[in-house]
């Protein structure tokens, strides 16, 4: 199979599993308790009102009549007005996209930088004190709740010490004087962009509580599987070999042992995206972080249908394009792939 032809398999199942997506999620919306009437023009409405709204939003139509013309205007990336903002969905989104890919960006890099590191220590130590330590934190970080671990870090770095700040990503006295103006979406490119160092490290210091809560509760499912990869590959003949031949241990481990975990690495990198997804709607709501788990949050407890539905399709499809990524690179690395 050549690489385009597998290319466009992917990109027809991940059409297939986002239309899926979609279809879910739009049927889900519309059992939710609650009435996106009430929402729209308020409490105790007049039967006039009432009417008038189901014919804007579509609610007169029958279900299957709505499902087709919402899907039809998803693919064209057209999910309505939000019931909440009154603007485009797709604009609310696009506004809110940057503090989560900001967010998560960060919290992966650094995720992947300590958590393949410490499993690594981890494996060619094993049953030795290093081991223990780093399964023993392992299991704790895993056993705390994501929420519970950013009401730590809230309690303990802004309660108590006073370092950090608690919600949002910028103080208000410098995202409302007029003087800062995000062109990315990502405050702390934007702030050296524009040669704001004071902007720099307020937006540094806002980001650092929700990064390392996200980080904290993604670290342990990294470190543990790398980990598990990597006392597999200890176990092989050539590993075996090179150390009789009295091979240097650590060019051992990360030349060759290392290497060896590079594609079960990628994955570990796709799954480390699909549960920081998870873990991002949380952190947002917890740190009043302005980006799209917030923003779905409160979708969802306002019944604002069009916004949720949004959401949660450009999260799905975010995973899933990260996922054809995986792919390609496995196509990229491993030969053996490459000839099926």
């Amino acid at each position: 199979m050549t690489l385009g032809s597998y290319i466009g398999r992917r990109l027809l199942m991940l059409v297939i599993i986002l239309a899926g997506v979609i279809t879910i999620t739009f049927f889900l919306s519309r059992v939710l308790p609650g009435s996106p009437v009430e929402m729209m023009i308020g409490y105790r409405p007049t039967a006039e009102e009432i009417e008038a709204a189901k014919i804007e939003l579509g609610l007169d139509k029958s279900l299957p009549v709505q499902y087709l013309s919402f899907l039809v205007d998803a693919a064209r990336g057209d999910f309505g007005k939000s019931l909440s903002t009154g603007r485009p969905v797709i604009e609310d989104i696009g506004q809110r996209a940057g503090a989560t890919l900001e967010l998560t960006f960060t919290s992966m890099v650094l995720v992947l930088l300590i958590g393949i590191p410490l499993g690594v220590i981890s494996a060619v130590n094993r049953e030795k004190p290093a081991d223990q330590f780093v399964r023993a934190v392992s299991i704790a970080g895993a056993a705390l709740p994501v929420f519970m671990v950013g009401i730590l870090l809230q309690m303990l770095f802004e309660g108590q010490l006073g370092w950090f700040p608690l919600q949002g990503r910028l103080s208000s006295s410098l995202l409302f004087d007029g003087s800062f103006e995000p062109r990315t979406g990502l405050y702390v490119i934007d702030s050296l962009i524009a040669g704001s160092w004071s902007t720099f490290f307020d937006a540094l210091a806002h980001l650092v509580l929700p990064v390392a809560t996200l980080t904290l509760s993604t670290l342990p499912l990294v470190t543990r599987i790398t980990r598990n990869m990597m006392m597999e590959v200890l176990e092989e003949e050539y590993i075996r070999t090179a150390h009789a031949y009295g091979v240097r241990a650590s060019y051992v481990h990360y030349r060759y042992a290392l290497r060896a975990t590079l594609i079960p690495l990628i994955t570990v990198a796709g799954l480390t995206y699909g549960y920081m997804l998870g873990g991002t709607v949380v952190v947002e709501f917890i740190f009043d972080w302005p980006g799209l788990g917030g923003y779905l949050v409160r979708s969802i407890s306002r019944n604002d249908f069009p916004a949720t539905v949004g959401v949660t399709t450009v999260l799905a499809a975010s995973y899933l394009l990260i996922n054809l990524v995986v792919d390609l690179l496995y196509h990229a690395v491993d030969p053996r792939l490459r000839n099926t």
